[in-house]
């Protein structure tokens, strides 16, 4: 089965300025705008963060939506999927599942797109003892004035 052609919902290092997004995302994509996904909780992570779903929560995450570029979605898409440690759907050794969900860009705009969230296991041992970040925005959680 073919995936569908949907845009990315990034949220964490995949976003401009850090870390994997000139060794991910560079000339692979066409538009890059900023969007939420709202029900969700972003958590830390060992250097990149979760979104955990959390429907009916008030809590979004901040990311961008990301639009690959002409002839590069399939390049993009088996990257991505394994950047994201993504085998399959339910497949017991994915760190995050891919599922495809509404984000709103900043005018209230819903558009759907694929986004990597916590896999079932690595969920539950968060909203057991992870660590939410504040505002679920990846970017703003360093704190600042510290070395």
């Amino acid at each position: 089965m073919t995936a569908q052609k949907l845009p990315f919902f990034v949220y964490g290092t995949l976003r401009p300025g850090e870390c994997n997004h000139d060794l991910f995302l560079h000339g692979r994509t066409a538009v890059e705008q900023p969007a939420r996904l709202a029900g969700a909780v972003l958590y830390e992570g060992p250097g990149y963060p979760y979104a955990v779903e959390s429907p009916g929560d008030a809590g979004s995450v901040a990311g961008e939506l990301v639009t690959a570029a002409p002839g590069e979605y399939g390049e993009l898409l088996a990257v991505l999927d394994r950047l994201e440690e993504y085998v399959a759907p339910g497949h017991p050794r994915n760190l995050y599942e891919r599922v495809a969900r509404d984000v709103l860009l900043p005018d209230g705009t819903a558009v759907r797109a694929w986004v990597y969230v916590a896999a079932p296991d690595v969920a539950r041992r968060l909203r057991a003892q992870g660590t939410p970040i504040r505002g679920g925005d990846w970017c703003g959680r360093r704190p600042t004035g510290s070395a």
